[in-house]
């Protein structure tokens, strides 16, 4: 695999019959990093959970959506990159997965009733470098598709694009 400069949904193959489908999610010959940690999220019409990174140990992520609808929003953070700040979107449905590179910020708003996101990471979550930028940031301007989200307590808290770029400068 060719090396990954932004996000973009993967492409797999669902074999139907009588009973269903069967869908292939990740194979780690398709990668240049290997999945070490997964993690399902369940949330609700309009939660939005995000924008999530690692300062230290950052983490590469395959999210996949195992129900419902969401749009997917992730932002460049490598100062050196030519489109840093740069937001990009993915509006997902049931089976679609979209890789997402380790120094980029990441969230998603649920628009469906709710929504089950599964996470294959390449790295552990530590608590202790978990960060986040605030969800409606002027400067970002994500185009969010709800006025009310509902949001946790650590998201309400997160820091600016301009408080990232001053503190840390770049992912």
């Amino acid at each position: 695999m060719k090396k990954v400069s932004k996000p973009f949904l993967l492409s797999s193959k669902r074999f139907f019959d009588k009973r269903g489908y069967f869908q292939e999610l990740y194979q780690k010959k398709n990668f240049n990093t290997s999945s070490i940690f997964t993690a399902i999220a369940y949330s609700k019409k309009n939660v939005i959970r995000g924008m999530h990174f690692q300062l230290k140990n950052k983490q590469t992520k395959i999210i996949t959506v195992l129900s419902g609808k969401i749009l997917d929003v992730s932002i460049n953070l490598r100062k050196r990159s030519k489109d840093f700040g740069k937001v990009y979107y993915f509006l997902m449905t049931e089976g679609q997965s979209v890789y997402i590179p380790n120094y980029f910020g990441h969230g998603y708003e649920c628009i469906s009733n709710n929504a089950t996101i599964l996470y294959h990471l390449d790295n552990y979550r530590n608590v202790k470098n978990e960060s986040g930028l605030t969800y409606d940031d002027k400067n970002l301007k994500i185009k969010w598709k709800t006025n009310k989200p509902i949001l946790s307590k650590r998201d309400k808290s997160h820091m600016s694009f301009f408080q990232f770029k001053s503190k840390y400068g770049s992912l």
